[in-house]
């Protein structure tokens, strides 16, 4: 038996039976989506999505520890920040969910506020397409007019200036907890990422420090103010390491029913 499947342009999935057949554990209806991987640090890293009866329950990507070990100290200062892998999301996540894709940035000096100058990565869940983040050069300053409980959205200095609502050409605004602008041990946190004052993308941001740990953690996941993200926006985020495999798989789940928003 073939336990692997190709289907939904390309992809490859494994049914329950196969799973089970390969050490892995889905109950009766439950389906495991392989998306593309990239080579990050001379590793491959992987997007995937999990179904129930065709329904999306969950989506995320798997990180080789040796990607997170084999980070070079250093690399040439650039602006905008340049990502070291930009990987689309299964067809299945994308209609699912609405996120399209994963940019991943490693910062080995961290950045601006101080709080994050920390070396660590950037984890962009995008919930608009490739060309609009290609297209964002923070030329619209609006700002929304809610943020989630207990966010910031600062104005901090940048290489070419103040960044208003730290607003970074390829990204977007970022808002994080006002609790992290003063924490001087930064390891772990949640960002909403906005622009023309919609919400765009999710980000665990995490240090190279708290990775080593070979630890699994989790991060909360706050609603939404005003419009929703997405189609069907997530609220739970799971980092689970797997020392078999040694890797790490970021999940979102608890993916909850809302309305499509204009992704301009």
């Amino acid at each position: 038996m073939l336990l692997w499947q190709r289907r939904l342009g390309g992809a490859l999935t494994v049914s329950a039976v196969g799973a089970a057949a390969i050490g892995m554990s889905l109950s009766p209806g439950m389906r495991i989506t392989q998306g593309e991987c990239r080579m990050v640090h001379g590793s491959n890293v992987c997007v995937w999505a999990e179904t129930d009866n065709d329904t999306l329950t969950t989506f995320g990507v798997t990180i080789p520890i040796a990607a997170i070990e084999n980070a070079p100290a250093d690399a040439p200062m650039a602006w905008p920040p340049v990502p070291v892998a930009t990987i689309p999301f299964p067809d299945v996540a994308q209609t699912g969910s609405g996120f399209q894709s994963l940019t991943l940035y490693w910062e080995p000096h961290g950045h601006p506020p101080a709080a994050f100058t920390t070396p660590h990565f950037d984890f962009h869940f995008n919930a608009i397409s490739a060309a609009a983040v290609g297209a964002i050069d923070c030329s619209d300053q609006t700002k929304p007019a809610t943020l989630s409980s207990r966010y910031v959205m600062p104005d901090v200095p940048g290489p070419m200036g103040t960044l208003v609502g730290l607003c970074v050409p390829g990204m977007g605004m970022h808002s994080m907890p006002g609790s992290e602008l003063n924490n001087t041990s930064f390891a772990k946190t949640m960002v909403f990422g906005y622009y023309h004052a919609r919400p765009i993308f999710l980000e665990p941001m995490v240090s190279r420090e708290q990775l080593l740990k070979r630890q699994s953690f989790t991060l909360y996941v706050p609603s939404v103010p005003g419009q929703p993200i997405t189609v069907r926006p997530p609220t739970e985020f799971r980092a689970i390491y797997d020392r078999g495999t040694q890797s790490y798989r970021f999940t979102f789940s608890g993916l909850i029913t809302s309305t499509r928003v204009s992704t301009r």
